[in-house]
């Protein structure tokens, strides 16, 4: 009998990220789903990101935040003057598209281009909940530790691409790059790594030029 329970919640649910992945098409929008462990930095990646790609790549940009409680980052993605919605999940440790798509209710799709959901933060749960997103991002981030790969293997195995957060602190912390790179291309060769600081800024640029290329891509498909 719970088997059966599980198959149901994971059935309803693909049904309805399959619904908002067709709207997504339809839009031309562009999803991405932002993962990490508390305080890898998602948010202050997104507060470095959004500006640059609007003003650089004429991107216009939605978020759907998720938290457990309160909207502290919803209030801080809020400032960049860009539509933002918050979803709290009430103690559940993920988004799910059922979520999502009340949150996208508040959009007016027709003005967007490219949407980030920045899910709960959370090494497990997120992994398993397909929102109708083009494409999952796992962050991690120096004072975590190198061997999230080899613990959290789904969220990785999951994503597109992972982001290396907080490089500056390098010279302070015993990480080693090389394992985190060696244990994600064993559980996926073409998994895209990029490293960045969202404090100093370094890397940015060359990650919104990756995202901007993917927003492109799906817009000149659709033509």
């Amino acid at each position: 009998m719970e088997v059966k329970i599980v198959k149901n919640i994971l059935g309803d649910n693909n049904r309805i990220a399959a619904e908002i992945n067709d709207l997504f098409t339809r839009k031309t929008i562009t999803c991405m789903n932002i993962m990490s462990g508390p305080g890898a930095g998602k948010t202050t990646i997104l507060e470095k990101t959004i500006p640059i790609l609007e003003k650089k790549h004429g991107v216009r940009t939605a978020v759907i935040e998720g938290d457990i409680e309160g909207d502290d980052d919803g209030a801080r993605l809020d400032r960049l003057q860009v539509p933002v919605v918050q979803l709290n999940t009430r103690g559940a440790c993920h988004l799910s598209a059922p979520m999502v798509k009340s949150g996208l209710e508040e959009f007016d799709l027709d003005g967007l281009d490219f949407i980030v959901v920045e899910n709960v933060g959370n090494l497990v749960c997120p992994a398993g909940f397909d929102l109708g997103e083009d494409f999952k991002v796992t962050v991690v981030s120096l004072p975590e530790g190198d061997d999230k790969p080899s613990k959290y293997p789904g969220m990785f195995l999951k994503s597109t691409v992972v982001l290396i957060n907080k490089i500056d602190l390098a010279p302070h912390l015993e990480f080693s790059k090389d394992r985190v790179y060696t244990d994600c291309r064993r559980l996926k060769p073409d998994l895209k790594i990029l490293e960045l600081s969202a404090r100093t800024g370094e890397g940015i640029d060359a990650w919104c030029d990756y995202l901007a290329g993917r927003i492109k891509e799906k817009q000149q498909k659709q033509q």
